[in-house]
């Protein structure tokens, strides 16, 4: 059988491989499972073992964004989570997409600086 390289094909995820793509501990992702349950639920296999899914994965970018990033308490994020889930999930997206953009654009203007 040959090794799939390819990520994007990848179904489950392990708490270890998620804490490590949000650079957060593992502690930190059980601890938002308990505190934003209708988001982050992932599911548990045999012996509690967590499996995430690419929409659990979505759901934790949101929560991360709201509490990491724009440092809201969990109890804000809660709420805004609750009035307005969809809204949330596209300004995360922006945001990720500005960012990117940024980084890009700063790429750029050392390249032209370098001519």
């Amino acid at each position: 059988m040959a090794l799939n390289l390819n990520k994007d094909l990848k179904q489950f995820y392990s708490i270890s491989e998620v804490a490590k793509i949000f650079e957060i501990n593992e502690t930190t992702l059980r601890f938002w499972e308990k505190e934003f349950p209708q988001q982050i639920a992932p599911k548990k296999g045999a012996r509690n073992i967590r499996h995430y899914t690419k929409d659990d994965l979505e759901k934790i970018r949101v929560v991360y964004n709201l509490v990491k990033v724009r440092g809201l308490k969990l109890s804000a994020a809660r709420e805004l989570l609750k009035k307005n889930k969809e809204g949330q999930s596209q300004q995360t997206e922006v945001v990720d997409r500005l960012r990117q953009l940024r980084t890009e654009l700063v790429a750029i203007k050392k390249e032209i600086g370098q001519l």
